[in-house]
């Protein structure tokens, strides 16, 4: 199995390019230059698609121009064109349960309140995608979420997301072609400092 599509979510426009809810879109844009491949306004997928290739596999990635809680509205339509599984999907977001610093993977599951990924799993028509999960750490009241994920990450936090950035270029290529036990240990062992 190989992943053939790879999704960054977060939020259009300069307002919210560096708020903690784009971490998706940060890391799939290391990708896309670790990789190669250049941004393309795609209006019929509602967003912006970048395609490259890892050996033989091609690969496209996704950062789709509709707010995060209608993901689904790009990557249904991207994933039906091109006759893509669940299962050979990538999707990358920001993850209140984890610190900065730290990241997750795995394939399948729920959504955990997460309305991009509610709306992604609504449009495939399945659960069985993968998510690559970037922490950002949790403001402490569940109140507080919505302005918490919407402003951008003090500098010190910045920095320990972007050590995972830099982690994800290192990861590009076995992120398409996944050994999948030695790529989730890599990936939920990561911690900052220790590569």
């Amino acid at each position: 199995m190989s992943i053939k599509l790879i999704v960054g979510l977060g939020n259009p426009g300069p307002k919210y390019e560096n708020t903690r809810h784009n971490a998706g879109f940060w890391a799939v844009d290391a990708i896309v230059e670790t990789l190669g491949g250049r941004w393309a306004d795609e209006r019929k997928f509602k967003g912006e698609v970048a395609r490259t290739r890892v050996g033989d596999q091609d690969l496209r990635l996704l950062r789709p121009t509709t707010f995060m809680n209608r993901s689904g509205q790009s990557v249904g339509p991207m994933a039906q064109f091109f006759k893509t599984a669940p299962e050979e999907t990538l999707v990358i977001h920001d993850e209140l349960d984890l610190p900065p610093g730290r990241m997750r993977i795995k394939r399948g599951g729920g959504h955990g309140g997460h309305n991009g990924l509610k709306d992604i799993q609504a449009a495939l028509g399945s659960p069985d995608f993968w998510r690559l999960r970037l922490g950002i750490g949790h403001p402490g009241h569940r109140d507080d979420v919505v302005g918490y994920v919407l402003t951008n990450p003090p500098a010190n936090e910045r920095r320990l997301i972007d050590d995972v950035l830099i982690e994800i270029r290192h990861l590009a290529p076995d992120l398409v072609l996944p050994d999948e036990s030695t790529l989730v240990q890599a990936v939920n062992s990561y911690r900052p400092g220790t590569d």
